[in-house]
């Protein structure tokens, strides 16, 4: 099955690759491999914003990683001329989670994102990740995530 149809009967719409938001570029690509910008927490209605363990669970967490890898993924597509079958590998996720000081489940929250990758892209979607907790991030989001991929 190709991914734009395991998207689709996931129910998954790729938005259009989002802008940067300042002087540098959504993507490079080097070779084989691109390097996505980091995406922040966005979706149909907005930015998600807020603080994991203060305003914000876990479940709210993970729903703000997966936009987070669904931005990636329309910055992917954007890379590859339209053609995500060019994707050979997801190999590692950076991932920054606004949260307090005491909250130590940035692990979990990032699993929005890796789940929902593995769940649309099977083993190419299994990747090296760090999850690392930030007192804040651009404009309030709750998460943001670069990625690089490997591409033929």
């Amino acid at each position: 099955m190709s991914i734009e149809a395991k998207l689709e009967e996931l129910g998954v719409t790729l938005p259009e690759a989002p802008a940067p938001a300042a002087n540098y570029v959504p993507y490079v690509v080097a070779g084989d491999m691109v390097y996505i910008s980091g995406q922040i927490s966005a979706d149909e209605n907005g930015l998600i914003t807020g603080t994991l363990g203060a305003d914000m669970d876990v479940d709210a967490g993970q729903a703000a990683a997966k936009r987070c890898a669904i931005a990636l993924l329309a910055q992917l597509k954007a890379a590859c001329g339209g053609d995500l079958e060019r994707l050979v590998r997801v190999v590692k996720l950076g991932a920054f989670v606004n949260s307090t000081a005491d909250f130590t489940q940035q692990p979990q929250v990032v699993n929005g994102a890796s789940d929902f990758l593995v769940e649309a892209l099977g083993d190419i979607g299994r990747h090296a990740r760090s999850a690392v907790s930030s007192p804040s991030l651009p404009l309030g989001v709750a998460v943001e995530i670069d990625g690089v991929f490997q591409i033929k």
